[in-house]
């Protein structure tokens, strides 16, 4: 049940983050609204180590075993949320929110396939379904849309 919970609370604060990057790109720019989320997000994460005892681990060495790609994710990291702050201006936070979650899951799937050499099948089919819900929900949208404005 903790895990549902825990589900819920970092959709929501996806989609609040998502809203309070894009109003604050509104007022001060988008790249330097990234930068604060980040710096923000580096303070918050460096209060957290500290408190939690493990930031003398980081002193030695042969505690870390991870490869140099993994730094990648910042700036892939970077990418996303000066995208995501451009997008909300432009795309629902529904649909937004429903891309970000088919982009998370074929990277998954591409991920598992460059380093477990296998697909899931049933990955694959959830992500098509997705695809395809969200493909006529848009396509209802348009029609909806044209029907009221003639």
């Amino acid at each position: 049940m903790i895990y549902i919970i825990f589900g819920i609370l970092c959709g929501v604060t996806n989609v609040l983050s998502r809203s309070v990057n894009f109003v604050l790109s509104e007022k001060i720019g988008m790249y330097q609204s990234t930068f604060f989320n980040y710096f923000c997000g580096l303070i918050g994460s460096l209060l957290i180590l500290l408190v939690s005892g493990e930031a003398f681990k980081l002193i030695t060495p042969s505690t870390y075993s991870g490869t140099p790609i993994i730094y990648a994710g910042g700036f892939v990291g970077v990418v996303l949320v000066t995208l995501l702050s451009f997008l909300s201006s432009k795309v629902s936070s529904f649909y937004l929110t429903l891309l970000v979650f088919v982009g998370q899951l074929f990277t998954g799937i591409i991920i598992d396939a460059f380093l477990i050499g296998r697909i899931s099948i049933y990955q694959v089919i959830g992500g098509i379904l997705v695809v395809i819900g969200l493909s006529y929900n848009l396509y209802l949208d348009n029609v909806n849309s044209k029907t009221v404005s003639a």
